[in-house]
């Protein structure tokens, strides 16, 4: 039966079924199969979704929405465009510090893509770059999204393996910055070989302050959210509705740019969007309650300690897996399927669950980078008008820095667990 459900699952997904049918009807067939009353699909599903925690997940989509609609994002471009053009590299390097400070907001890969992707862009076309290296360099900088704070991917493996979301949360800042350096020096010796052109002076202190003032209260929604979970204010999806309520706050009273036209919209987008991924959420609790009947996180449990008892081993083992599941699920759906099986026997070789949080997490993101998933791929490809082929093509060189990453949070736990041990 173990057999025959993962199967089905494999062989609809390989015939391009959509992933909620590729989990839902194996999953509907077992219980029918096995004599549970058809109710039961119904209970499991609406169960998995009665989660304090995972209602930060639609609020956050919220916020990048209402950001886009309001504008604010082109005043976090203006003012890193302003602070760091001049760096080798010029608005390559704007590209990937906007995907920084706006990660601190959305808290989505696909939401800075679609949120900053466009300016950026058209930013980095009109200045001389090419189409595809653009689009390539806007999708590996948004990796850096789902790993700083707020993070929706890390807010769903929280309350999947119930690990502290605070802890989590607050553990992805310094991967994040290491993946921002490494790419930020990636880009200066592309910058050098190709000569791409950057900014003709250093801003003076006026111009660093005329675009910093503008983009100042969106800056801050960040150190908001950050020091209220830090203090024991509110927890995250307290923090997520806070959130709305200062962009709002922003947006109408600052800025003056708030319509009820983008709030509506804005509601849209995010409806749109939460159903995608809560939809899989419900359907992958399915799965995974009758995996749990199968026993096959046990049966994993055992294989897996069996081959080492090192958690260093352990961790390399579980990178080379999920970089596969990740080429093939996305992010939402393996953290669901895949990360409760793993999460045990790891926990019971020594791995610190923070820890593997961050690891697993910035792996699976990698996903969103590598065909034939590759949902970045897809959405910056339709953005910059260029063909998947060609971004793929510029997006090599981006992928040593970001393996890179990897490879260094995985060897050097402390890296990423120093920072909430010492907020403890």
């Amino acid at each position: 039966m173990t057999l025959l459900l993962l199967g089905s699952f494999t062989l609809f997904f390989l015939f391009g079924w959509p992933v909620v049918l590729a989990v839902m009807l194996p999953a509907i067939a077992y219980v029918l199969w096995n004599g549970f009353p058809l109710e039961l699909v119904g209970q499991r599903m609406v169960y998995a979704l009665d989660s304090f925690p995972l209602v930060a997940v639609p609020i956050f989509i919220f916020v990048g929405n209402l950001m886009n609609q309001a504008g604010i994002t082109e005043r976090i471009y203006r003012f890193s465009s302003t602070l760091v053009a001049r760096i080798h590299g010029g608005l390559a390097q704007v590209n990937i510090f906007a995907s920084l400070v706006f990660s601190g907001m959305s808290g989505a890969a696909l939401a800075d893509i679609g949120g900053l992707g466009r300016i950026e862009v058209k930013a980095m076309t009109s200045h001389g770059f090419k189409r595809e290296f653009a689009g390539a360099l806007t999708c590996a900088s948004a990796i850096v999204g789902p790993i700083f704070p707020p993070s929706i991917p890390l807010i769903i493996y929280g309350s999947v393996t119930n690990v502290s979301i605070v802890q989590l949360l607050i553990a992805g800042i310094v991967p994040a910055l290491i993946c921002v350096a490494m790419l930020m020096i990636t880009v200066a010796i592309l910058a050098w070989i190709r000569k791409y052109p950057r900014a003709e002076r250093w801003p003076t202190w006026r111009e660093l302050w005329d675009s910093f003032l503008p983009a100042l209260p969106a800056l801050l929604t960040p150190v908001l959210l950050i020091s209220g979970m830090l203090v024991g204010w509110f927890t995250p999806t307290e923090a997520a509705s806070i959130t709305v309520v200062y962009v709002i706050f922003i947006s109408a009273v600052i800025y003056r740019t708030l319509t009820w036209h983008h709030l509506l919209v804005s509601a849209y987008e995010t409806l749109k969007s939460t159903s995608a991924i809560l939809i899989i959420v419900s359907a992958a609790a399915l799965f995974g309650w009758i995996m749990a009947i199968e026993q096959i996180p046990q049966t994993v449990a055992r294989e897996l300690l069996s081959l080492s008892r090192d958690p260093l081993m352990l961790l390399l083992i579980v990178n080379l897996l999920l970089l596969v599941v990740g080429m093939f699920l996305d992010s939402t759906t393996a953290t669901l399927l895949v990360i409760p099986i793993i999460a045990g026997p790891l926990h019971m070789a020594g791995v610190d669950p923070v820890h593997l949080g961050i690891v697993a997490i910035f792996n699976l993101m990698l996903g969103l980078l590598t065909p034939p998933m590759g949902l970045a791929l897809f959405l910056i490809s339709d953005i910059a008008k260029v063909s998947m082929r060609a971004v793929l093509k510029e997006m090599i060189p981006f992928y040593i820095p970001l393996v890179g990453t990897l490879v260094i949070i995985t060897l050097f736990p402390e890296l990423t667990l120093w920072l909430p041990k010492m907020l403890r």
